[in-house]
């Protein structure tokens, strides 16, 4: 029978529990790591850096005592700077290249720099760090609150145009607010984040409405000067497994998305014994929740190894410290179901060589009173390719400009072929597409 419940812990026991991983650096502890930077010319950290960030300066400016001026170094590159220095991996970007990580093993701290600096902006003024320019009346509609979509409104209405975001979900943000662990940004830091962003004005978002319900791009284009998709991928995808369907046999962003949104996580149920299918950040992040929130066996299963997952290896190191088991080499053979619900899975063991990846024959079963499947999501391909786009296997084809085979529709983030699922790249993204809108519409 399936152990799960709610309640396993207190609601102190989990606030203590879900508090920020790392605390943030005061201003004498920045200060001091500020001057560990070299300042190097044709810094590696800044080409490493998806946004383009001109990292030393901002160093130099925290150095100095101008933690604002610093913040708009950051801001004018990456207007999220403040969640990316929370989610974003720098030990895998800027920090894996700085020239004190190559010589030392010890980098500057330079996502916890990039948070000082923009938290210090947003805590000390209520003034937005950018003016925006002449209303110039044109109108951009911009499809998707979330990273690449908000990156591109606030570029765009910095220039003096108008832009109406349509937004699925009920609140903005995207995966920020939806689909990372609570952990990573504490504090609703993700709305706060969200109102700094409309604070240049002439941005209005619009609730409830995606693409394929309430809006198409036929409309749009005809009403706006020039649109933008940033709605992320919709759906999900399945295991192939007879008895998917069962209790307990649970989607992981949508289990995410809920306990983001609780008010108490304590109501939230989880299991005893938890599996975790996938080898990214979400198989990561559920899981360490889950054992958080009080699950007593949390076990990631992944069909390669260690080296192939899409998680760095900073975040399966911090998954297995809260006592989370990866195993590899290890894919979906068998759901097991009991009156409906789940209660264990058999899979096979697999071995890779030259990329291909094949079953041994080899099996292995384990309870399980909850399954989480992290295994990916999928993009709204019909929609698309009914709107005349050119797709690379499913996804949106762009050019370097973020431009569609449409003379009138740019594109970015998870959606477009090619796309990384970090936030600093849909940010870019975002940027990239707002400049050549602007560009196109300035002619």
């Amino acid at each position: 029978m399936a152990d799960i419940k709610s309640g396993r812990l207190d609601e102190a026991r989990l606030q203590q529990r879900f508090a920020e991983v790392y605390e943030p650096l005061d201003r004498h502890e920045a200060h001091v790591e500020s001057d560990r930077c070299y300042f190097c010319y044709d810094a590696p950290c800044v080409t490493a850096c998806p946004t383009s960030i001109d990292i030393p300066l901002f160093i130099r400016e925290i150095s100095v005592g101008n933690a604002n001026g610093a913040a708009k170094t950051i801001l004018d590159a990456n207007i999220m700077g403040g969640m990316c220095a929370r989610v974003c991996p720098t030990e895998t970007l800027c920090e894996e290249v700085c020239v004190r990580e190559v010589a030392e093993g010890k980098p500057v701290k330079i996502g916890e720099l990039q948070r000082f600096a923009t938290d210090n902006l947003m805590a000390t003024t209520d003034a937005h760090p950018f003016t925006r320019a002449a209303e110039t009346g044109k109108r951009v509609a911009v499809i998707g609150a979330g990273p690449a979509g908000l990156s591109c409104a606030h570029r765009l209405a910095m220039h003096g145009h108008d832009v109406t975001i349509f937004e699925a979900l009920p609140k903005p943000g995207g995966l920020n607010e939806f689909g990372i662990a609570a952990y990573k940004a504490m504090d609703d830091f993700a709305q706060a984040e969200v109102d700094f962003i409309l604070g240049i004005g002439g941005i209005d978002i619009e609730y409830g409405k995606a693409l394929g319900n309430g809006v198409s791009l036929d409309t749009l284009t005809a009403d706006y000067d020039a649109t933008f998709i940033g709605m992320g991928l919709p759906g999900t995808n399945e295991l192939g497994l007879d008895g998917e369907d069962a209790d307990g046999c649970i989607d992981a962003v949508d289990y995410i998305a809920q306990l983001r949104q609780s008010d108490d996580l304590s109501k939230l149920p989880v299991g005893r014994n938890v599996v975790v299918i996938g080898g990214g950040m979400t198989a990561i992040d559920i899981a360490a929740q889950t054992k958080l929130l009080g699950a007593e066996n949390v076990t990631i299963f992944y069909r390669r190894g260690m080296e192939n997952m899409n998680a760095s290896q900073y975040e399966q190191d911090h998954a297995q410290k809260h006592g989370v088991t990866i195993r590899q080499w290890l894919q979906p053979k068998a759901l097991h179901v009991t009156d409906g619900a789940v209660s264990g899975m058999t899979f096979e063991y697999t071995s890779g060589t030259n990329g291909s990846l094949r079953g041994t024959g080899e099996t292995v079963s384990v309870e399980a009173d909850q399954v989480f499947k992290a295994i990916g999501q999928t993009p709204a391909s019909d929609l698309l390719a009914a709107a005349g786009i050119t797709l690379e296997r499913g996804r949106i084809a762009v050019d370097a400009n973020r431009k569609t085979s449409h003379v009138k529709i740019w594109a970015g983030g998870d959606c477009v072929a090619g796309g990384e699922d970090l936030t600093v790249v849909s940010v870019e993204d975002g940027k990239l597409a707002a400049e050549d809108i602007h560009k196109m519409l300035s002619a």
